[in-house]
């Protein structure tokens, strides 16, 4: 069973060449590069997802306006910005 799949994904002639000078440039191979630019790509949407949901559940519940809201989500991506990671 492989614990891989294998994509074929179409770029235009400068981003390939973009992808392949960021690959020598940095010692790895195609894959490893997309692989690492989906991860990011899919942590950053998580995270948006998570925001909205949230701003979504405060903002349903009737009790804020929309200045209120604003300052909550503020205040919560000054926290996760300032949490460890």
């Amino acid at each position: 069973m492989r614990s891989t799949d294998t994509l074929t994904i179409s770029l235009p002639a400068e981003l390939a060449d973009e992808v392949d000078r960021l690959a020598r440039q940095e010692g790895r191979t195609r894959s490893e590069l997309f692989r690492e630019a989906f991860r990011q790509y899919a942590e950053r949407r998580r995270r948006w997802d998570q925001l909205f949901a949230y701003g979504e559940a405060r903002a349903s519940s009737g009790h804020l306006t929309d200045e209120q809201l604003a300052s909550a989500v503020k205040r919560r991506r000054r926290s996760r910005h300032s949490a460890p990671r």
